[in-house]
């Protein structure tokens, strides 16, 4: 077996041991840009485990310059005050003297998390999903709690873990399914874990912490942010948090990856083809009864060791072919052309619609337009649908580039996304719905004119090496 090559700083490994002699003769399609395939399943974790542990944290934690720099984290991320009503902005003015206090209170044990605040917001497939708000005072702490364990964990996540990882993400993700599936992979675990940030142990999730930090005073103020309790909407009172960790605080993403590791190590030493993105992941194999072998051991170690639980109607073993979603991809071969397809799944296109119905409302105070008033010169002069316009364009770069990957049965690719989006741009002009008549009255050359990016054009210029990835916020 030829020798692991070591991995540098932001190159994606591919996580899967692929069939005896697929890798070398793969070679090319596999290291792009520095990419390097694995050489075998014993590339189980990135980097090995170091024995020693942390014994004093706590003081890089309150450190003024550390969070500081927490700080300007939370002000880019901006979000929802927390329970004290206190919001970003407020926090912001005399924001020296809050950090000087927070350091303080760190520092002479003295500071308590306050309860995260409860929302709840639409899912796409129906239901709610619930979010924990915590004060922007202790999302700084949080913040400043990560800065400093982060790079600790980090020397020993995983390669199959991608999400909220530097130099990872959804992308790298994707990308190891999609070459597993053109290294011949054909089966796939894919999987759901049930309510997952709602049923994490403390004490599993504590045992874990301590295996890399044996500070006190660190996994005290872990224990007291996963106790702090929950306020639930419309009521004063505090539940108390018995399981869980809070979705919404800037920890919570790490604490995840902290408690699944163990999966992560016996999945692979298991010698399957895991990848993972946060509480998301798929399995491959080979062969049927080695897809249905690794569902047996996930479940083994999720539910018996970890106190979890696999969804049941969402979790099975499928073959590529017959299809599976993964991170807002269907993935699946057509019965027709035989052609392997990657597309935006049906949840992901509701998602679309409703993103762009909330960008282009109809005003209810709004008067039908006559159709004389309908130029280029007098639509380009509306201020309101300038700015729709803007926020549309915002969100379709986003959604294009997270998408541009996606390989379907059709041409033009998102031709029926940039239908849909031009009729409720007709609509929030006219007051009427925006098809029919309105097509021949309002172009979809107008609509290029009035400045609004078409998803068939922004996929042609990526095609052709022309488009750059859109700015990321903060």
């Amino acid at each position: 077996m030829r020798k692991r090559p070591e991995i540098g700083v932001g190159q994606l490994v591919l996580q899967i041991a692929f069939p005896e002699g697929a890798a070398s003769n793969g070679t090319g399609e596999t290291e792009v840009d520095g990419l390097e395939a694995s050489g075998g399943s014993s590339a189980a974790r990135s980097k090995p485990e170091r024995k020693r542990k942390w014994y004093s944290l706590i003081d890089k934690v309150y450190a003024l310059p550390n969070l500081h720099a927490a700080w300007e984290k939370v002000k880019a991320n901006g979000g929802a005050a927390g329970v004290d009503g206190v919001t970003v902005k407020a926090f912001g003015e005399g924001v020296e003297a809050r950090l000087q206090q927070l350091s303080d209170d760190l520092r002479r044990k003295t500071y308590r998390p306050q309860p995260v605040r409860r929302v709840y917001i639409p899912k796409s497939g129906g239901g709610k999903r619930p979010l924990g708000i915590p004060t922007v005072r202790d999302r700084v702490v949080q913040q400043a709690m990560r800065q400093i364990l982060e790079p600790i964990f980090e020397g020993k996540f995983s390669n199959r873990s991608h999400g909220f990882r530097p130099e990872r993400g959804c992308a790298t993700a994707l990308e190891v399914v999609d070459r597993a599936i053109r290294h011949g992979y054909q089966w796939v675990v894919d999987a759901d874990i049930q309510a997952f940030f709602d049923s994490v142990d403390h004490t599993k999730l504590l045992a874990a912490v301590n295996e890399e930090i044996a500070d006190g005073s660190v996994l005290r103020l872990i224990a007291q942010m996963l106790e702090a309790g929950v306020v639930e909407p419309e009521t004063s009172e505090t539940e108390p948090a018995e399981l869980g960790t809070p979705q919404g605080g800037p920890i919570s993403p790490l604490l995840a990856n902290i408690y699944l590791h163990v999966f992560d190590q016996e999945i692979t030493q298991g010698g399957y083809g895991l990848v993972r993105y946060a509480d998301d992941f798929v399995i491959f194999a080979r062969s049927q009864s080695e897809a249905a072998a690794a569902k047996a051991l996930a479940q083994e170690i999720l539910e018996g060791r970890l106190g979890l639980r696999l969804h049941p109607e969402k979790t099975r073993v499928v073959s590529v072919d017959e299809g599976f979603e993964f991170l807002g991809f269907h993935y699946y071969r057509d019965p027709v052309t035989g052609q392997r397809c990657k597309e935006v799944r049906r949840k992901s296109v509701r998602s679309f619609g409703n993103a762009i119905r909330e960008r282009t409302p109809r005003l209810k105070t709004q008067r039908w337009v006559k159709p004389r008033n309908v130029t280029l010169g007098d639509l380009g002069k509306n201020r309101r649908l300038a700015e729709t316009i803007q926020k549309l364009n915002r969100y379709l770069r986003g959604w294009h580039w997270y998408f541009k990957t996606a390989v379907l049965r059709y041409e033009p690719p998102f031709g029926s996304f940039d239908g849909f989006v031009r009729r409720r741009v007709r609509a929030a002009i006219t007051g009427r719905v925006g098809s029919g008549w309105w097509n021949q009255r309002i172009t979809n050359g107008m609509l290029r004119e009035l400045g609004l990016l078409s998803l068939v054009e922004l996929q042609r210029q990526y095609q052709q090496g022309l488009l750059e990835a859109p700015a990321r916020k903060g």
